[in-house]
């Protein structure tokens, strides 16, 4: 068994036994409101929430997020994640495809997800640290792996800096990602894993060639709460005490879903602390194209009720859509809403200025 391997087992079992949640840092959709319209001059059964993502037609914008792959036990997760996906006819993310780099008896672990989702828009996934250590070949192997339509490069510095094996070499990433976008025919998604993405680097994201960008923003899952857990257990009580002092660093998901889609022209996820479908429409209704969840649907995963939860999610964005007379995505996208508290302190602070949302469409 690799490091990489023993190190995945333990991110499953933490996250379903630990409280590796944020603790003091919220997604900041708590201070985002609908205006509810009494008259919505439509029915919930006129409600579309079909999507266009990268040339494909998706029956809705929630994608089931990156969590698992590279050890025996993340096979039948993958599996149930991925029948859910092509029955609902949903976007998936699989889990870091490093451990199959290394390792290539592990790939069965995320092939599974093509063998069950054979019509699904499937996105690969490999760290960024990693994109400076591989080949090209190495690269498209990840892609190959699961026959992918996008591949997510995952930006993860503070768990590096957290994990007793870490990487966090950062330096030298934007040229390999611009010559990894340009040699690629599928599309990168530049993805943070519950830090957030501000708009500084959503430019320089967008400058090599990314085409898409999924915030994972603070207020979810903290990852170095969960290498805090793993540090502990090593008896590295430097590394625990580090991971617990940063638990809650980082972007909340509505501020950076509002830093990104202001500043570039791509698509935008919004994950991080996602808990319910009023949750997705509030990410779409201030600049997302799209909404991930992934720790929501791990339990599930394991229990083999994944599809009934995503069908409740999708209950729970129409309703919402229903209840403020957005008959589609789009129509939901200029949507007014009100946004209050930190959230509207912070984006006043950065320069996101209500007016200005309202001329760009947003709000």
């Amino acid at each position: 068994m690799t490091e990489t391997n023993t190190r995945k087992g333990d991110h499953i079992r933490i996250c379903l036994e630990e409280d590796v949640q944020a603790s003091t840092v919220e997604t900041g959709l708590q201070d985002v409101h609908f205006i509810h319209r009494a008259l919505p001059e439509t029915a919930v059964d006129n409600v579309n929430l079909v999507i266009e993502m990268f040339g494909r037609r998706l029956s809705a914008p929630i994608i089931i997020e990156a969590m698992t792959g590279g050890v025996d036990s993340a096979t039948e997760i993958n599996a149930t994640l991925a029948e859910a996906a092509e029955a609902l006819d949903l976007a998936m993310g699989v889990g870091s495809q490093r451990a199959a780099i290394e390792d290539p008896r592990l790939a069965h672990t995320f092939k599974i997800v093509r063998k069950k989702a054979p019509h699904s828009f499937l996105i690969a996934n490999i760290g960024a640290p990693q994109i400076k250590e591989y080949s090209l070949n190495e690269i498209t192997s990840t892609i190959d792996m699961i026959e992918a339509d996008a591949l997510a490069v995952h930006f993860n510095p503070l768990q590096e800096a957290i994990q007793p094996e870490g990487s966090p070499q950062y330096d030298g990433l934007l040229d390999k990602l611009e010559e990894i976008a340009s040699s690629l025919s599928i599309p990168i998604i530049a993805k943070e894993t519950g830090s957030g993405i501000a708009m500084e680097e959503a430019q320089l994201l967008e400058g090599v060639g990314v085409k898409g960008i999924d915030v994972a923003g603070a207020g979810g899952t903290s990852w170095a709460a969960v290498e805090a857990c793993r540090a502990r257990a090593r008896g590295n009580h430097p590394l625990a005490s580090l991971g617990e002092t940063f638990r809650d660093w980082g972007l909340p998901t509505a501020i950076s879903v509002v830093e990104v889609s202001q500043s570039v022209d791509l698509k935008v996820i919004a994950s991080g602390g996602l808990r319910s479908g009023v949750d997705a429409a509030k990410a779409i209704a201030i600049g997302a194209d799209a909404a991930g969840y992934a720790f929501h649907l791990l339990k599930p995963a394991v229990e083999g009720r994944v599809k009934e939860v995503l069908e409740g999610l999708l209950q729970e964005l129409k309703t919402s859509m229903f209840l403020v007379g957005a008959k589609s995505i789009e129509e939901l996208k200029t949507t007014p809403v009100i946004i209050v508290g930190k959230t509207a302190q912070w984006l006043e602070a950065r320069g996101f200025h209500p007016e200005n949302f309202a001329r760009r469409g947003k709000i």
